[in-house]
């Protein structure tokens, strides 16, 4: 038996600890997805999402979405990108549109922790979140011009 083989558990142990981990994750989820959701979901019948989606709405056009949608992109840029979907899903979006956001999500997600971690290995932080957040927006552009907006 060679030294590798022996550090490996056995598969009960892997078994637990990988079940156990993946309850965990998904713990992490449902507590920013599900209640995100509903709120949502319930700002959807009120004035309240559409005067909201109003303010936002003439810098959403610009990639072919409604300004509600503005409210997932705030989730995407500040937590992740899980919170982003619990957002878009009530918003009962076409699949154009999804591709847009997840388009522009996927180059811009997470920015405050991301660049917490950069900063911390020496690179320029501020700069590179910058840069992601300037691709996403060229990305989205071009995707609707590219695309002739989703219609």
């Amino acid at each position: 038996m060679t030294a590798t083989a022996a550090t490996i558990p056995d598969l009960s142990t892997r078994l637990r600890v990988g079940l156990r981990s993946g309850v965990l994750t998904t713990w992490k989820l449902v507590k920013y997805v599900i209640p995100l959701y509903v709120v949502v979901e319930l700002l959807k019948g009120t004035d309240f999402l559409a005067t909201l989606g109003g303010l936002f709405a003439p810098a959403m056009h610009l990639f072919g979405l409604p300004g509600a949608a503005a409210f997932a992109f705030l989730a995407a840029w500040t937590l992740n990108l899980y919170a982003a979907i619990a957002i878009l899903v009530p918003l009962e979006l076409s699949p154009w549109q999804i591709t847009q956001c997840g388009l522009m999500m996927g180059i811009a997600h997470n920015l405050l922790l991301e660049g917490g971690v950069l900063k911390s290995t020496g690179a320029r932080a501020g700069l590179l979140t910058l840069a992601r957040f300037v691709i996403a927006i060229i990305a989205g552009l071009l995707f609707r011009l590219l695309s002739s907006g989703g219609a």
